[in-house]
């Protein structure tokens, strides 16, 4: 299940996305606007900005604003930043590895073949979406 953070954060990137002029945003702006707390945005704000998606300004006309160009922001790059591995079992994970301690083999189990199947169903659909595809849709 997708945590709040990572549903808030993608809210606010499409929100500052969708913004033509490109001048920053401000955190009370996008929270009234998507209805998200402003405390709790602001911390999501900024771990966006220390993952080189956003950039920040301060005092007046301050705010957020995109650094990137939206066609090329990947789902899949938001996604990993806020939630971590994209695959729902560690077992079957490109980028967090791990084998399972309660498996004694990869190839025979079922539970494995079947998260590579939805891992790669996510990550298709993840990476065929951009932030500008998801800022588009109304």
């Amino acid at each position: 299940m997708l945590s709040k953070k990572t549903k808030y954060g993608i809210k606010a990137l499409a929100f500052i996305a969708k913004k033509s002029d490109r001048k920053p945003v401000q955190t009370s702006e996008i929270s009234k606007s998507e209805n998200i707390s402003q405390k709790f945005l602001e911390s999501i704000l900024l771990e966006l900005r220390k993952s080189g998606f956003l950039g920040s300004k301060k005092g007046k006309g301050g705010g957020y604003y995109l650094i990137k160009e939206p066609e090329s922001i990947l789902m899949t790059a938001v996604i990993r930043v806020l939630e971590g591995p994209i695959a729902m079992v560690p077992c079957v994970s490109l980028n967090y590895y791990e084998k399972c301690d309660d498996c004694p083999s990869e190839e025979t189990c079922s539970v494995h073949s079947l998260m590579i199947q939805v891992r790669d169903s996510t990550l298709k659909v993840l990476g065929d979406n951009t932030l500008a595809d998801i800022s588009a849709k109304k």
